[in-house]
């Protein structure tokens, strides 16, 4: 099984939860209701719509009997999306550092054909170096064991396997001038880290931005966020906001557009790819 493969699976479930979630409104059957039909809460149905769950096959087919799906071959395709949506992916290896908040993230980071986010305190996640990221987690995770840190700092480099895969998505990060001024790790863990912001910036798939100090107060006032966007028609954009014990996924259309903006005004008044090179080469040489 390959990473895209096992990281499709939070997609697939994603999209059979919304599948199942229009053939339910379309029969004007409450979640109560679908829930008592399979022997489960109406929370149950709830986290199934949203795709936060695995799914069992004899739920599929009795919550399909009941919205009145008999196209036999609409069912077998369903249950088909079922079957694969329950793959684990690569990183439930990592569950023991791992919650279960942040797995979906990664699933839907494996899966996604855009990636556009904006960052304030560290370097993105997906180009941190091994050393500022063990700096990174370190600082973090004051409490966590060697072992841990190693574990965490194994699964942020495992997930940036990604941005040079086949089927790498488009990488576009626009990254406050804060973060690349505030040391993690030492001096030569940030030269490091800034030359390898430089190199991976010149990948064809990435787009990095610095949002000056000059330009003052901008668009991004809200903080730190990631924009998903997916190759699948059925499945809406999602915007990840990370905060300290839990994240919120946002895909309501206008949720979605007011981030899609922030964004775009990032990009206009951030400093183009060449200058923020520029900015990186500067640093480099302070250093």
């Amino acid at each position: 099984m390959s990473a895209s493969e096992s990281s499709g699976s939070v997609v697939r479930r994603i999209l059979l939860g919304s599948q199942l979630r229009r053939l339910r409104e379309s029969r004007g059957i409450t979640r109560e209701a679908a829930g008592y039909s399979i022997r489960a809460s109406e929370s149950k149905i709830s986290r199934m719509e949203l795709g936060r769950v695995s799914f069992k096959a004899r739920d599929i087919e009795d919550l399909l009997t009941l919205y009145g799906v008999t196209d036999e071959a609409e069912r077998a395709s369903l249950l088909g999306l079922a079957r694969e949506a329950n793959v684990a992916g690569w990183w439930h290896s990592y569950g023991d550092v791992l919650p279960n908040w942040f797995q979906t993230y990664v699933g839907l980071e494996g899966s996604a054909s855009h990636i556009a986010c904006y960052e304030v305190q560290f370097v993105h996640g997906l180009l941190q170096t091994e050393g500022y990221a063990h700096a990174v987690v370190t600082r973090g995770q004051p409490q966590a064991s060697r072992a841990e840190v190693e574990r965490r700092v194994a699964l942020r480099l495992e997930r940036q396997k990604l941005l040079v895969s086949e089927r790498a998505p488009a990488f576009h990060v626009v990254l406050d001038e804060a973060a690349l001024h505030r040391p993690y790790g030492g001096r030569a863990v940030m030269r490091t880290q800034l030359k390898h912001l430089i190199a991976v910036s010149e990948q064809p798939n990435v787009t990095l931005q610095v949002m000056p100090f000059s330009f003052g107060g901008h668009a991004g006032e809200s903080g730190a966020f990631t924009l998903l966007r997916f190759p699948e028609s059925d499945l809406p954009d999602i915007v990840y906001l990370e905060q300290l014990t839990s994240a919120l996924y946002l895909d309501k259309p206008e949720e979605v557009g007011q981030y899609r903006r922030v964004l775009e005004r990032l990009s206009e008044d951030g400093l183009s790819e060449e200058k923020s090179r520029d900015v990186l080469r500067g640093l480099l040489q302070d250093r």
